[in-house]
């Protein structure tokens, strides 16, 4: 195929051209019009056959790519994605069936992009020195195949920071090192799968979608469950036995509301009476605003139900691939040997430099200062939704974290296509809907770490163009 199909044509009228080319496609491909490995016509052919710049083609191409509907690599040709991703699956929520999509992946790259640090204060001087310390002095048992859970000063220094600040209570033995939250998730999951042979697990909705992704790929039949102003509430989900309940108590991802005390204790005694496990993502507790958050779900965890899961990617930068999961000492022998089988795995000299990095006070500093920062940050985004947006959007959370989630009152409003237009300039926003496997609600997730004063301003104006 090189050039457009008869039925792709554009509205010049319409404008938003890019997002015209990325619905038809979109469109047929779901219907099986567009079969798993038919070939598409290259960026540069389409652009020609349908007048417009090859950039607009390339960034539908890119939606499309970053969602999971077509695949390409360098020098091969573009084709549509095999129909097994694509192929909606039936959900439970309440005991009744509901149509879930697989969640929406994509790259969102941007100045705004939720979840992500602001890298250019990463400490290179102090991490640069015990980096290049560790790597002169490295001990042998060091070199060789160390523990799959990781080198013991480094659990250490974890577990001395976490009891700290977050309220965990836990042994060194129970911490486990990996290189991302996705494999602690993966892991936990396949653990606990395969462990109470069942294959149910609860999860926010709405919810973290990579978790969601995770979960099916382990085998889980997914149920939402759905999440208010006080977090997750597990009096509204009727159904199967669950192996696992993923949750974020403290900062629920993606709407920022801290899960209740009432709703926790119902939570912990749901867990153990279905002896579940719950896995509780603290991705980015470390940044507070304004209060001192609650301790952390597992600090309160009388029954061993609970594993806390962490990351370094959040709160330092994410090219270090520094993850950890406290596991109730039941799993240990179990989540160690599923660390060894699968070869998961985080370099010895980055441990044994985040450790010292953490044990001479470098973290703790670091994260007054980013705090801060953040805390003004969010602030300034906050106050400009307030004053520029009265009455059109309402905010959520706000009070900690890396992203801030606002919600169109209008709720028919379309937040994909105003998203698509607004990264179209390179925000990195990302839609509320994409986030919900039931019912959804229109709205936009902002990052807020590089949220210095003139981007905001600029974000300002350009959310008023497109809202009209």
């Amino acid at each position: 195929m090189t050039s457009a199909p008869a039925w792709l044509s554009l509205d010049r009228n319409g404008g938003d051209l890019t997002g015209q080319i990325y619905r038809s496609l979109r469109e047929r491909i779901l219907l099986g019009q567009l079969p798993a490995g038919h070939r598409l016509p290259s960026t540069r052919a389409l652009a020609a056959s349908l007048g417009v710049a090859r950039s607009t083609a390339v960034e539908a191409y890119d939606r499309l790519k970053s969602e999971g509907y077509i695949e390409a690599s360098a020098g091969a040709a573009t084709r549509v994605s095999t129909l097994e991703r694509m192929r909606p699956e039936r959900q439970r929520d309440n005991g009744a069936h509901v149509e879930e999509k697989r969640p929406d992946l994509p790259s969102y790259r941007g100045l705004f992009r939720p979840g992500v640090p602001d890298v250019s204060d990463f400490p290179h001087a102090a991490w640069s020195r015990h980096l290049a310390a560790r790597s002169r002095s490295l001990r042998g048992n060091h070199l060789g195949y160390e523990s799959p859970t990781g080198i013991r000063e480094l659990r250490e220094a974890i577990l001395e920071h976490v009891s700290a600040t977050r309220g965990v209570i836990a042994e060194p033995e129970q911490v486990m090192i990996m290189p991302s939250t996705r494999a602690a998730i993966d892991m936990l999951a396949r653990t606990m799968l395969r462990r109470s042979g069942r294959k149910t697990a609860w999860m926010e909705d709405p919810g973290y979608p990579a978790a969601r992704l995770l979960l099916g790929d382990a085998g889980a039949e997914v149920v939402p469950v759905p999440c208010d102003d006080q977090g997750i509430d597990v009096s509204r989900v009727d159904g199967a036995q669950p192996a696992l309940i993923y949750v974020t108590p403290s900062h629920q991802y993606p709407t920022g509301a801290t899960l209740s005390l009432p709703r926790r204790l119902a939570l912990l005694e749901a867990a153990r009476s279905h002896q579940s496990l719950v896995v509780e993502d603290d991705y980015d507790s470390d940044f507070q605003y304004g209060s001192r958050p609650i301790a952390a779900l597992q600090g309160i965890d009388r029954a061993e139900v609970v594993a806390y899961v962490g990351t370094f990617s959040k709160v330092l930068a994410p090219g270090l691939r520094v993850a950890y999961a406290v596991v109730p000492r039941w799993l240990v022998a179990e989540a160690s040997e599923a660390l060894h089988r699968r070869g998961v795995a985080v370099s010895t000299h980055i441990q044994a430099a985040l450790a010292d990095f953490i044990n001479e006070g470098r973290l703790r500093a670091y994260l007054r200062r980013m705090n801060q920062q953040y805390a003004e940050r969010m602030a300034r985004t906050i106050g400009m939704l307030e004053s520029r947006f009265d009455g059109r959007l309402a905010i959520s959370g706000g009070n900690g974290g890396l992203q801030l989630a606002v919600w169109f009152r209008d709720e028919t409003a379309d937040d994909r296509a105003v998203v698509a237009r607004m990264n179209a300039s390179g925000y990195g926003l990302m839609p509320m809907s994409g986030f919900f496997i039931g019912r959804s609600a229109p709205g936009i997730l902002f990052g807020i770490s590089q949220a210095e004063a003139t981007a905001v301003e600029k974000l300002a104006s350009d959310i008023r163009l497109v809202l009209g």
